[in-house]
């Protein structure tokens, strides 16, 4: 439908039934038709507000996932989801699969096991604890107008699962909020696909659909310079230095890696892990020269982005740094890599040069702290704007007027003129039904 369609519409043509003539006020059928128009309402049409529907919007935290337990059979179960999909290793199955069941999936579970159990706590997993505290307090702060669960692409709780609860509860617009703050195809893709597939019933690409009724969906942006992120990572960092009892004086950003082919084919993330550096360099007051940025995580034969956190850790000694302090921006929850990777093997690596391990420093990753949970919230209500926000209604819907209230002067203008820049500044959305 076109804008100019939308401007010729009286007050009593922009309620339900007008638009969809088979809609009965009374029906089922009605709900959906009025659910309709509050869609189209983007672009400035019939602005009947989204928040006279009963049903929550749905949120889904979306992580990768973490095995069930620190043992080689969970762990083996684990490794096999995450590293069948294609997003992650993009090899050909006819020559990857063998290579992952004969011999990675034999052999690599016992160690990893081991690793996990270095870290594991009474209560389980540390990044399914954190997840779940991000999850809660989102909640609590966004308010019964949201319904937040978390959904993991490659352990449980799954995204069929997260789905299932949503429907449950008769959510029927769904944001996924991938806690990634600088997209990957490895990562925010990923969980891209595990939540649509699930969202649709379908268990791949070419498995048949199971449901009828398919939810809107909007698949959230990164947000790699976000101010609220940004400003979260800072006072985190503070809490971090104040509790030291000399300053550091070096401070590394390490960010997990991908195969160096992987950013040459389209990648955008080394770019949005730069910048989300430089600005967070900026606002702490790092001079060049006192920091850097070093990717982690090196897995396979290929070329990865660098420099290696590993290398760096190990040659920082030689240049001069005794305290150095290191951050992981683009993990936002307490895992692996923090705990064992960066904490144990880091120290390893540091006193490999030279250093003395116990003066490396390795800040905990954001979790729950309440300027990250702030900003998330902050972030998820821009997201879901059109969805939650109050509208001015047409008539025949309580407190309402017609079409010429909603919106400013200089808003209406930019919406009958179809602003290329509204549009694009859009969530990207898919599905439908909402």
């Amino acid at each position: 439908m076109t804008n100019s369609l939308f401007v010729g519409l009286t007050v009593n043509t922009c309620k339900p039934e007008a638009l969809f003539p088979s809609c009965d006020r009374n029906s089922c059928a009605g709900d959906f038709g009025r659910d309709r128009v509050r869609t189209i309402n983007l672009r400035g049409e019939c602005p009947i507000p989204s928040t006279l529907t009963s049903a929550p919007v749905g949120i889904v935290l979306a992580q990768i996932g973490t095995p069930a337990a620190p043992d080689a059979a969970s762990v083996r179960a684990y490794l096999r989801r995450f590293l069948s999909d294609r997003r992650i290793i993009d090899y050909s199955p006819l020559l990857w699969q063998p290579l992952l069941r004969g011999i990675i999936l034999r052999t690599r579970p016992r160690r990893s096991a081991r690793l996990y159990r270095s870290i594991w706590t009474e209560a389980g997993s540390p990044l399914l604890i954190h997840s779940e505290a991000q999850r809660s307090g989102l909640q609590q702060r966004l308010g019964p107008g949201y319904r937040v669960v978390l959904g993991l692409a490659y352990s449980s709780p799954g995204m069929e699962e997260a789905m299932a609860k949503l429907e449950e509860a008769g959510v029927r617009r769904i944001l996924v909020m991938p806690l990634f703050p600088q997209y990957s195809s490895t990562t925010t893709a990923s969980v891209y696909d595990a939540a649509c597939f699930a969202a649709l019933g379908r268990s791949g690409r070419r498995s048949p659909a199971a449901k009828r009724f398919i939810p809107a969906l909007r698949l959230a942006e990164a947000y790699p310079s976000d101010p609220g992120y940004l400003a979260a990572m800072e006072a985190s960092l503070e809490r971090t230095i104040a509790s030291l009892k000399e300053e550091p004086d070096f401070y590394l950003l390490t960010f997990h890696g991908i195969p160096k082919r992987y950013a040459e084919s389209g990648d955008p993330y080394p770019g949005q892990c730069e910048l989300t550096s430089r600005l967070l360099a900026g606002r702490m007051g790092w001079e060049p020269g006192r920091w850097q940025l070093s990717y982690q995580s090196r897995f396979g034969p290929e070329t990865w982005l660098g420099p290696s956190t590993a290398e760096t850790l190990a040659g920082l000694p030689k240049r001069g740094f005794r305290r150095p302090l290191v951050f992981s921006p683009g993990l936002v929850t307490d895992c692996l890599e923090t705990l064992h990777e960066l904490a144990a093997e880091g120290a390893e690596q540091f006193a490999s040069g030279g250093g003395d391990p116990q003066a490396l420093t390795v800040a905990p990753c954001l979790n729950d702290c309440p300027e990250w949970l702030d900003s998330l919230a902050d972030r998820i209500r821009s997201e879901t704007l059109g969805w939650i926000e109050d509208r001015v209604p047409c008539e025949g819907v309580a407190g309402g007027a017609g079409l010429e209230d909603a919106g400013s002067g200089r808003d209406r203008q930019k919406l009958e003129a179809g602003s290329p820049g509204e549009a694009a500044g859009r969530p990207r959305e898919s599905g439908g039904g909402g």
